[in-house]
């Protein structure tokens, strides 16, 4: 049946209108949207820069993102470093690293030119005599027949050797406390007898697995120099401590000597007993306690004339309490000997920006309360810490007034969970358990300034006082 051309006329028209109507709304909305005027892309965060630090010669300035409200976004606080065009060299900070071991912090300043030459040819006689060591050990083993074989005594002197050098690289290592030994050296002086206790339990522990000689006398030689390099470095402080005049040498060689006398007596009594074959568990046991316990007494008897932060804590928290400074003997009596120096400390002086703040906001809202003070102290409630912040060009009485400032803060908080002295003194190191809103933190630190103003000069007029009395 043939097709209808009618009817494909009427199609074909129908198409076409269709098509024509589709192009005419597509060419009226592209007009629309061309005369429509363009829209403006999404607002980009507003970032200030909230204040600049610098610290060991390096620099950063600390950026906050805004909230388009007038504050602040949460965790927005960023420090970017001013150093970042001119990174330092490997070699720089290769050489930072060892200097950090060998030679004290400060230097060349804190010392006099005379400590370079004396260091240079001290290293000289160590390096020499730490070679003839070797032909020595090896010789004296022979000697006492350790073992006819010709390579017997070569092999047992290089595991002796490796014994003692495990030490002397433990004693180096731990030699980069640095400053610590000058003002916790109380706590480091009692961790280092412990330390020394430990060694020696370390070495019974090779008569139960002899086969673990070596590895077990390498640990026990390292906690046994570690020990000894803790006794050396706190000596000299200690014994200056009971000088009256220019008598240290004096001191210090009498002091010895008792060491000495009573060492020998020791051993003395030792060869004694073990001619009756006690048990030496039993025996190490009893010992271990008598050392200890005197070791705690011998530290506590000390009276330091200086602050460290446990002796500057007791002398701040008796001056609250009662208005009076501790004497000398009562702030080391009360001084906290378990405090230890690598503990984390409630109390944080000279402390980072990004480590004191959390958010950019209380940086913003505590920085006016301290316009006139070369410091800013704070709370951080994430790290549970009070900070001290040091403003550039701070001298010592602000460096004193910021320590007394942060502890007049900590007591502060502490005294708002209203417990008795016995748990404050048990929590004087944790304040975890603590929960402050930013605005009660705020209000603490106003009422802290006033109190610090009020009471800080009579503070340090009578500590000068305790002083002088000495």
């Amino acid at each position: 049946m043939a097709p209808n051309p009618m009817k494909q006329s009427a199609n074909s028209t129908t198409t076409t209108i269709a098509n024509k109507e589709i192009l005419v709304r597509e060419t009226m909305r592209i007009s629309a949207n061309l005369a429509s005027p363009p829209q403006p892309p999404p607002p980009s965060p507003i970032v200030g820069i909230i204040c600049c630090e610098e610290m060991d010669g390096r620099r950063w300035k600390y950026l906050a993102e805004s909230d388009g409200f007038g504050g602040f976004k949460k965790n927005s606080f960023l420090p970017v470093s001013l150093n970042s065009n001119h990174p330092r060299d490997p070699l720089h900070e290769v050489l930072s690293f060892v200097t950090s071991y060998v030679v004290p912090e400060g230097f060349p300043d804190s010392v006099t030119p005379s400590y370079v030459p004396y260091m240079t040819w001290r290293a000289l006689k160590h390096f020499f005599g730490g070679a003839m060591g070797v032909f020595t050990t090896q010789t004296l083993l022979s000697s006492v027949g350790v073992c006819r074989n010709r390579a017997a005594p070569g092999a047992v002197a290089i595991n002796w050797i490796l014994k003692d050098g495990a030490g002397r690289v433990g004693k180096m290592l731990f030699a980069r406390q640095g400053k610590k030994f000058d003002y916790d050296l109380k706590q480091l002086r009692f961790t280092g007898d412990l330390l020394m206790e430990l060694g020696a339990g370390v070495e019974l522990a090779t008569a139960a697995v002899p086969h673990l000689f070596l590895p077990l006398a390498c640990a026990a030689n390292v906690l046994k120099n570690v020990a000894a390099v803790t006794s050396t470095s706190t000596r000299t402080p200690i014994y200056k401590a009971f000088a009256k005049g220019e008598n240290i040498g004096d001191v210090t060689a009498k002091g010895e000597c008792v060491g000495n006398i009573a060492d020998l007596l020791g051993t003395g009594l030792s060869i004694l007993i073990a001619k009756r074959n006690p048990s030496l568990v039993t025996t190490f046991s009893l010992l271990s306690c008598g050392y200890i316990l005197s070791s705690y007494r011998e530290v506590k008897s000390v009276v330091l004339h200086t602050l460290n932060c446990g002796r500057f804590s007791v002398a701040v928290e008796h001056f609250l309490m009662t208005g009076q400074v501790p004497t000398l003997q009562e702030g080391n009596m009360n001084e906290n000997i378990f405090s230890f120096p690598w503990k984390d400390r409630p109390v944080v002086l000279g402390s980072r920006i990004k480590e004191a703040f959390q958010d950019p906001s209380a940086y913003v809202a505590i920085e006016p309360l301290f316009d006139r003070e070369r410091y800013i102290v704070t709370y951080n409630p994430s790290k549970h810490k009070v900070y001290a912040v040091l403003k550039d060009q701070a001298k010592s009485d602000d460096i004193l007034k910021a320590a007394f400032h942060a502890h007049v803060l900590f007591f502060s908080l502490m005294k708002s969970l209203n417990e008795n002295k016995a748990s404050s003194l048990k929590q004087r190191e944790d304040l975890s358990n603590m929960t402050h809103t930013v605005a009660d933190i705020e209000a603490r630190i106003a009422g802290t300034c006033k109190t610090v103003a009020d009471s800080y000069g009579c503070f340090k007029n009578k500590a000068k006082e305790q002083v002088i009395k000495q």
